[in-house]
């Protein structure tokens, strides 16, 4: 078949390239002059598989006041008059529960798991380097109260049969020799040993690369007006370069996706939130990080990229609006400072923003929607790099109409 692929994200360059291996025509639309230029530009580097969660769990609401109101915070809310941040605000509290909690976590680690699987493979196959390192992700404890909670999230590593290790403070500078010089005391963490690193840009651009030979079409600096329809079916995408039509369209824009399919009568919960990174050049290898450590006291991540640390975090809600904040960088320098102070040179570090595309429940929309030919893959939040090449290959499946290797009925819109 002939396919349009809405987006160049890291979501809509790996759908058209297992669309292509699939043997489908297929070309790539996006208002950017190139791949990976806007939420998969520069995030924090995890592909956390063992990790993927729910933003949404028990506590949360009590935690996000205290978040609030910390300096430095991990979380910051910049009110709007927008309907839609309330609502997504009350379906997200709705999922704050420990039955919806273990659900969602559920259907995430399957197809983050999945997704594993799929890297494993693409990397056999082809070959493409992108900074990236398969030496596990450090969920790095703080406070003894943190460490104690984390029995609901083991339980549903055991249940998908993910290899996990709770280590003590030793154990932690084992696995992460650099956090020997750290300025904070730490009671321990939880290790995900399966769990990799990597630039998602570079990985996207050399994805895209690897797709063009294969024959998909890239259309960049092309901004996408609309979907027409006829009846029950897509039509063509309208564009400033005119209409461009296909058998099946595929909508990957991240946090703009909603906005493409309002006027198809088709509500999708996405609500953009806004996340931070600092791109900080090594200058002492052997106290950097070996590869991923999550500080749960800030919820940033701290990962290293070949001769670079990237850390990335933090949660702004403030609709569409991308203003780079200055006063943001403080959680990021500050988890820095205290658990690699000579690691990297912080005054020379690349200051960046972006908007993660979240759903309510975590769990990305994947899968067809109401019209017979259209498809969606968005909504993948904080994990999109993590869940590209599982996504991808699952999308590639369902518009080829072969059943996904993994169960996908509860991840496309309907379960709304």
């Amino acid at each position: 078949m002939k396919i349009l692929v809405l987006g160049s994200g890291v979501i809509g360059t790996a759908s058209a390239y297992y669309l292509a291996k699939a043997g489908h025509e297929v070309t790539v639309i996006d208002r950017q002059p190139g791949a990976a230029l806007e939420t998969s530009f520069a995030n924090a580097g995890e592909l956390s598989y063992g990790y993927a969660s729910p933003w949404a769990g028990p506590g949360i609401p009590q935690k996000a006041i205290k978040w609030l109101l910390m300096t430095d915070g991990p979380l910051v809310l910049r009110p709007k008059l927008d309907p839609r941040m309330w609502i997504w605000g009350l379906q997200l509290l709705a999922n704050c529960t420990e039955r919806a909690y273990a659900i969602n976590k559920g259907r995430m680690v399957r197809l983050a798991e999945y997704s594993r699987e799929m890297m494993i493979a693409l990397r056999a196959e082809t070959g493409i380097a992108y900074d990236g390192r398969e030496q596990g992700t450090l969920q790095l404890f703080r406070e003894q109260k943190q460490l104690d909670h984390i029995g609901g999230d083991v339980e549903v590593l055991k249940q998908y049969g993910v290899p996990y290790e709770v280590l003590d403070p030793a154990g932690c500078v084992a696995a992460e020799p650099g956090l020997k010089t750290a300025r904070v005391g730490f009671v321990g963490g939880l290790r995900l040993p399966n769990d990799d690193t990597g630039d998602c840009q570079m990985f996207t651009v050399r994805l895209g690369e690897l797709c063009a030979k294969m024959g998909v079409t890239f259309h960049y600096n092309t901004r996408i007006d609309r979907l027409a329809t006829e009846g029950d079916r897509i039509t063509g995408v309208s564009t400033d370069k005119g209409m461009m039509t296909a058998d099946a369209y595929v909508v990957a824009l991240g946090s703009y996706s909603p906005h493409m399919v309002r006027d198809l009568g088709l509500t999708v919960p996405i609500y953009p939130i806004k996340g931070y990174s600092l791109t900080v050049p090594i200058t002492n290898a052997e106290v950097a990080p070996i590869s991923t450590v999550m500080d749960e006291t800030y919820k940033v991540a701290t990962t290293r990229l070949g001769d670079r640390i990237r850390v990335g975090g933090t949660a702004e809600i403030a609709g569409y609006d991308t203003t780079l904040h200055p006063s943001r960088r403080g959680p990021l320098d500050r988890s820095l400072r205290d658990l690699f102070p000579e690691a990297g040179d912080a005054s020379k570090a690349s200051f960046w923003c972006g908007l993660r595309p979240m759903t309510p429940d975590g769990t990305p929309v994947l899968g067809k929607a109401k019209y017979g030919n259209l498809f969606l893959n968005t909504g993948h939040g904080t994990l999109g790099w993590t869940m590209a090449a599982g996504s991808g290959k699952v999308l590639a499946d369902l518009v080829s109409g072969k059943p996904a290797d993994i169960d996908t009925s509860d991840l496309d819109l309907s379960r709304y």
